[in-house]
């Protein structure tokens, strides 16, 4: 008897799933790409033995590969906010703040973003800043055009997302659409 197939209960949970699968095989397929260093050249004659203390120059810091263009497969502005969110996150680890909010938070702000078909941010809008911390509202700003480019959204093109900035005294923050709640006062 074939079984009957049942709409999945959380979406968003589902597009985290498939999104740290798609991340996952990426990682994988990536790994593979090594390319075997050359070999060394054979000495001519015998190194002379230092008399004095040897001084060695770390080697040269590589540049860093910028980051990975990443798609998002999210239909709708919601479901695109965890993708974003997720995008945001991960460029500023540093500054998320671990565990529950406080009670009082410093400042909140619901921003809406607006995203090209490549992932570039072009306009921000406020729908509620947090005019008592004009520093605060500079730096969601600055995060959120930073944080550029962000996921394409592959099957919308452009989109506009909304999304709730919960910023505490400290300076961290966590995102509406990622928060690990607030104690109660």
């Amino acid at each position: 008897m074939p079984q009957k197939s049942h709409p999945d209960p959380d979406p968003i949970a589902r597009a985290l799933a498939d999104r740290r699968l798609w991340m996952m095989a990426a990682a994988a397929s990536l790994a593979g790409c090594v390319t075997p260093p050359p070999p060394a050249p054979a000495p001519a004659s015998p190194a002379p033995t230092p008399t004095g203390p040897v001084v060695t120059r770390p080697p040269a810091a590589a540049e860093p590969e910028p980051p990975m263009q990443m798609s998002s497969a999210a239909t709708t502005p919601r479901a695109y906010r965890v993708d974003a969110a997720t995008h945001i996150y991960n460029r500023n680890r540093h500054r998320i703040y671990k565990g529950t909010l406080p009670p009082l938070l410093y400042a909140i702000g619901v921003l809406e973003v607006h995203i090209d078909r490549q992932g570039r941010v072009t306009s921000l809008s406020w729908m509620r800043a947090p005019r008592h911390a004009p520093e605060v509202i500079k730096e969601i700003e600055r995060t959120a055009l930073e944080a550029s480019p962000y996921p394409v959204p592959a099957r919308m093109g452009r989109v506009t997302y909304t999304d709730t900035w919960l910023w505490d005294k400290s300076g961290h923050f966590q995102l509406d659409t990622l928060t690990e709640g607030q104690r109660g006062a």
